[in-house]
């Protein structure tokens, strides 16, 4: 601060007698002691319950600088709302707390940031109160235009603030039974270092989030409430998962972000397990459940009956609708948010959420038929008897309480026993029985020509099955737009299917309303299974091996690879010299006469056969690449694409594949190469592809 005391100098031979007590205020002020300082630098922040204990999480630069704007603009902050965080949450000036769009979650407190100190147990700063850092501001403007330090402040909670210095000021807490008549600062425990400005404290800002949203994803989490080792919620692993995507944007889809062809990806959140537990079976759970090993059994209850839950027609129903309505509802909100919004929609699922997926997907309906009688479907008990002509006995029917569902149960002496006659008893019976009909020949059947899976019978003769695929009874939900593309992630899809009793998928199908579907795995991924032996189980092959994010193999595996190849030459080698070796042993015993000339042909083949030996080695190795690179027919699921793909393990994984297992299946939120193929496919779409193509 050598500059600031010279300038003070300065300002000392214009105004050689300033008087503290003269000043008291910004107004009061001379111009020539004002223009010394310099005010600082607001930035917001928000405060997060992160382990029990309060975080103070800075707003990107952009968030930043547009609530700073709002707040500077001379409005009445009063119901100003400023979306941030790329339109995931609204913050309430006026309020100053912040709010989740999409999701629930505890509202957070926002401050408008510009004195900090430095925690009890971290060293991390934490903000001032606004009026407080106000307070501090003014003293130290004083200070710094006066040139008289040694300031000695009280905040609101006694503790002690000493500005020393340009360089040094801290923060003295009152120690506990200290009375104000014999405590000085000094004697007040351990001081803590205080900061004016976010630019002089170790924080990291983000610069924010591109404006344009190319495409909409939606996950759905596995079972129980924490989806990662750190028991984090699935809206704490979606972050990780979207702040992974916008670093690979930067890397790997440079040229189109300078060009200017592509935003982001947006990844949303869809919370089932909340909805599912709140229905009250948790009550019913505790009265039946063991008083011992309580903490496993409330683990048991909370995460692995999910399930079990699935497959339970009543609580299948629950989620099922959760999910779909969910998504619907997100969707709509969303393009109330963003009516620029013009990208498509994937899903995407982790665990039990992709089976949840995969049961919708497979009963949606894309046809003309299935639309209009979903439509007709929709028509109240009162408007189907207007439609029969029947209004007048309407009446009759809210008397008794019959809805629609009811009355299609109702048999002839049912009806009859209402009072209602023969006449209109047989249309009535006749119009419910046929729309029940085509709502079932309706439904997403397994035909042969066209059917998803085969199953063997009693008898055993093949046949298809024609009551969905196995799925727990129940009226699945429609979802308003079609998904382009489904990602399973660690999925137990497969196993399901073989668990209901499906031996295989046929090859033409296809999701209704779903292009694309890709299985994405982790080796040692214990909840995870394979798809395409279902759709191709007479043919052994691999799955297809996702690439590095960095372009390359992982180094292990293509030193394993190496190892391989080495033995397989050595090996190769080791023949041919037998070879050789036998064919100059048998041709020894032959007459003098003939030496030099069998010399010379040994000597020949001797040359040669290495040569003949390399060329059968390659002849091998072309066969064997031109038996890999005819790509493998695994039907019309992912539109003629492979489905399985497979995550390369870490160095540290494969030295114990049990260690790393349930880390396994918890790796995708984190995982750049998940997030690169995800990534891959959706731009591919809109024909982007990646700056150079990944090996």
């Amino acid at each position: 601060m050598s500059s600031a005391e010279s300038q003070q100098e300065q300002l000392s031979q214009s105004d050689p007698s300033p008087s503290p007590n003269s000043c008291s205020s910004f107004e009061l002020l001379d111009m020539d002691a004002g223009s010394l300082y310099e005010p600082v630098s607001p930035h917001w922040f928000y405060c997060k319950i992160i382990d029990s204990k309060e975080t103070w999480i800075p707003f990107n630069s952009e968030d930043s600088q547009q609530l700073e704007e709002a707040y500077g603009s001379g409005k009445n902050c009063d119901g100003r709302v400023v979306p941030t965080d790329g339109g995931r949450y609204d913050v309430h000036l006026g309020e100053r707390m912040r709010y989740a769009v999409y999701w629930d979650e505890l509202a957070s407190e926002v401050r408008r940031c510009t004195w900090f100190y430095k925690g009890d147990k971290d060293n991390k700063y934490v903000p001032y109160s606004e009026s407080f850092s106000q307070v501090l501001e003014e003293t130290y403007m004083l200070a710094v235009t006066l040139d008289e330090w040694k300031k000695k402040l009280e905040s609101p909670n006694r503790e002690i603030i000493i500005l020393h210095n340009p360089k040094l000021m801290v923060h003295y807490q009152p120690v506990a039974g200290s009375d104000e008549w014999g405590s000085t600062p000094t004697e007040q425990g351990r001081p803590r270092t205080v900061k004016r400005g976010v630019e002089n404290i170790s924080v990291d800002i983000h610069c924010g989030e591109p404006l344009q949203i190319d495409h909409l994803v939606f996950v759905v989490h596995g079972i129980g409430p924490a989806c990662d080792l750190r028991f984090r919620s699935i809206v704490q692993c979606v972050n990780d998962f979207r702040s992974v995507s916008l670093n690979l944007l930067q890397t790997h889809f440079k040229k189109a972000q300078e060009n200017q062809q592509i935003g982001r990806v947006e990844f949303l959140p869809v919370n089932w397990h909340s909805p599912l537990h709140s229905t009250g079976v948790d009550v019913d759970l505790q009265r039946i459940t063991l008083p011992s090993i309580n903490r496993l059994r409330h683990f048991t209850n909370d995460t692995i009956l999910d399930v079990f839950f699935y497959n339970s027609p009543t609580y299948c129903q629950t989620i099922v609708d959760t999910v779909a309505s969910e998504m619907n509802r997100i969707y709509t909100l969303f393009l109330q948010r963003n009516p620029d919004f013009k990208g498509g929609v994937s899903i995407a699922g982790h665990s039990l959420g992709s089976l949840i997926l995969f049961d919708i997907l497979t009963n949606q309906k894309d046809s003309l038929g299935d639309m209009d009688n979903e439509k007709g479907d929709t028509l109240t008990l009162e408007e189907d008897l207007k439609k029969l002509q029947l209004s007048e006995f309407f009446s009759v029917f809210e008397k008794e309480k019959v809805d629609k569902e009811a009355l299609a149960l109702c048999t002839d002496k049912d009806l009859q026993e209402m009072g209602i006659p023969l006449g209109p008893r047989k249309k009535i019976l006749n119009h419910f029985r046929t729309r029940k009909n085509l709502m079932d020949i309706n439904r997403p059947t397994l035909q042969p020509a066209s059917g998803v899976c085969s199953k063997t019978d009693a008898t055993g003769n093949g046949d298809y099955l024609h009551v969905g695929i196995g799925q727990v009874s129940v009226k699945y939900p429609r979802l308003i737009y079609k998904p382009e593309i489904f990602f399973a992630f660690g999925s137990p899809i497969g196993m399901f299917l073989t668990v209901r009793g499906l031996k295989r998928i046929d090859p033409n199908y296809k999701f209704p309303t779903c292009k694309g579907f890709f299985n994405i795995y982790h080796p040692f991924d214990p909840v995870a299974y394979r798809i395409e032996p279902m759709v191709v189980p007479g043919v052994e092959f691999e799955p297809m091996l996702i690439p590095h994010h960095k372009g390359r193999k992982r180094m292990h595996l293509e030193l394993r690879e190496g190892l391989t190849r080495m033995s397989m030459d050595l090996k190769n080698n080791l023949l041919g010299s037998l070879r050789m070796a036998w064919k100059s042993f048998t041709r020894a015993p032959y007459p003098a006469l003939q030496a030099s000339e069998t010399t010379e042909e040994t000597e020949a083949e001797c040359e040669s056969s290495p040569e003949k030996l390399s060329d059968v080695n390659t002849e091998e190795t072309s066969v064997a690449v031109k038996e890999e690179v005819p790509p493998i027919n695994v039907g019309m699921l992912n539109g003629g694409q492979r489905i399985d793909y497979v995550l390369q393990e870490k160095p540290i994984e494969s030295f114990n594949e049990y260690l790393f297992a349930l880390q396994s299946h918890l790796c995708y939120w984190e995982s750049e190469d998940t997030v690169l193929l995800v990534l891959k496919e959706i731009y591919q779409t809109q024909g982007i592809f990646l700056d150079q193509p990944l090996q």
